[in-house]
């Protein structure tokens, strides 16, 4: 099994990347406070393993963040983006933080983001699994 876990000891944030072996996507489980250079660091191990597995699905849970996401879309539409989908990914399911305005599909970042995978923001982690399973059938 791969798995990466980014945090300091003792600490209550993290950045967990898991690879499901029987789905063949990763999931991505991130808690607590998420600054923008953890953030960073996160999405950057998250590519490493993309590239080694070449998985076309990733879950992504931000259902247990406190406080505001970092504010990187410019530079996961620009520098994470294409390399995920170099590395195969086609499909982003999105848990989204409890309270949170998802509102910023207008936002030319997000444009390009949407661009280059098929991405589904959901309330919950249920429905995220299972749509992401469904697309994974259509991938085989």
């Amino acid at each position: 099994m791969h798995q990466r876990l980014l945090s300091a000891p003792g600490s209550p944030n993290f950045c967990q990347i898991v690879y499901d072996e029987a789905n063949h996507w990763l999931f991505t489980t991130w808690a607590g406070y998420v600054g923008p250079d953890y953030a960073h660091d996160g999405a950057t191990v998250g590519l490493q393993l993309l590239r080694q597995l070449h998985c076309s699905c990733l879950l992504n849970d931000n259902s247990r963040i406190q406080g505001p996401w970092f504010d990187s879309l410019e530079w996961l539409a620009t520098t994470w983006g294409p390399v995920a989908a170099e590395a195969g990914l086609r499909y982003i399911a999105h848990v989204a933080q409890p309270n949170a305005a998802v509102s910023s599909s207008f936002d030319p970042s997000v444009q390009r983001l949407l661009g280059q995978f098929e991405i589904q923001v959901f309330d919950d982690l249920y429905e995220a699994t299972d749509w992401l399973s469904s697309c994974q059938r259509l991938v085989g």
